[in-house]
């Protein structure tokens, strides 16, 4: 059995609500238009907004996107980060993956921009936990993921086996505030992934035995070299396996200045004045009873630079099981 799992950071995959007001026509003479919306029954609507703006929902041109990249890429099973909530999710689904995926999971967390991390199957699911209470002992008073660590269980398309379990992730971003020291802002934000890897280690170490099947995954925010990752992805327990150390690229990167080095990435970041910094923020580790099984790894290589519909590139691998 041919199996394509993948991840995906959507880049803001939002849906908030907006006022606006048109004008057709304003009488000759006129300097000032002036339009009151009143709102007198809070129950009938919700605003979101971060950092005392509203945030505004994802650009329909960089939905189609993400959207064609999903299809193409067609995986059995799909981790994706920065989704809104399950409502969008489904409704993404729907209308624009033609309802490629039957089953989808998502669980809010605890980010304060309201991004989240689900799953979409073609194949059934189990069990369903987040882990986004989970602390760690340094600070044993607040939950240690910015978003979750979610743990899926995903079954074979009869439901009689348990083909393995997923963990998606979406780490502490190195995002300092401006009001905020950098080098004590970085310190801070490094520290905090140490900890949500530590955490994540003990909890897998925990859950699934030697020889169990299970794959961790999702938007790491560093490099697979990162001391901050180190405590989950060189764990001698565990015995993660990089799937992503080679992967085929589904076209050559776009001409840039300088060109990556490899084919392991699928973040691009350019400094004004810097040269271009390409990394594999997006990972795929397999357990070392899945690792035997992999027979391809691929990333959907972006046509500008900035991204199609994300600043990411999906990545997925192909297991024989």
């Amino acid at each position: 059995m041919e199996i394509k799992v993948g991840t995906f950071n959507l880049n803001n995959l939002f849906s908030r609500f907006n006022f606006a007001g048109e004008i057709n026509a304003i009488n000759e003479g006129d300097t000032e238009v002036n339009i009151s919306y009143n709102f007198t029954d809070p129950t009938r609507y919700r605003i979101r907004t971060f950092g005392g703006k509203l945030v505004k929902e994802k650009p329909a041109e960089e939905r189609a996107m993400i959207a064609s990249r999903i299809m193409a890429m067609d995986a059995d099973v799909l981790a994706v980060q920065e989704v809104e909530d399950i409502g969008i999710l489904r409704s993404f689904v729907k209308e624009s993956l033609n309802n490629l995926y039957p089953y989808q999971v998502l669980v809010e967390g605890n980010d304060p921009r309201l991004i989240d991390i689900g799953i979409l199957s073609k194949l059934p699911i189990a069990a369903i936990t987040s882990w986004q209470y989970a602390v760690h002992p340094d600070d044993p008073g607040a939950p240690v993921f910015s978003r979750d660590l979610l743990e899926v269980e995903i079954l074979s398309s009869s439901r009689s086996r348990r083909l393995f379990t997923i963990y998606n992730n979406h780490l502490k971003s190195h995002y300092v505030p401006f009001n905020q020291n950098p080098a004590l802002g970085e310190e801070q934000e490094n520290r905090r992934r140490r900890q949500q890897a530590e955490t994540a280690a003990h909890i897998i170490a925990a859950r699934m035995r030697p020889n169990s099947r299970y794959i961790v995954l999702g938007d790491m925010n560093d490099p697979t070299d990162s001391e901050f990752l180190s405590p989950l992805i060189d764990n001698s327990y565990l015995g993660l396996v990089n799937a992503l150390t080679q992967p085929r690229e589904t076209r050559p990167p776009k001409p840039d200045n300088p060109m990556p080095t490899t084919t392991a990435w699928t973040h691009r970041y350019k400094e004004s004045g810097q040269p271009a910094k390409y990394e594999l923020l997006d990972q795929i580790w397999l357990s070392p009873a899945l690792a035997g099984k992999q027979t391809d790894a691929v990333i959907d290589r972006r046509t500008k630079h900035g991204g199609d519909g994300s600043d990411h590139d999906p990545a997925w691998v192909q297991l024989s099981i």
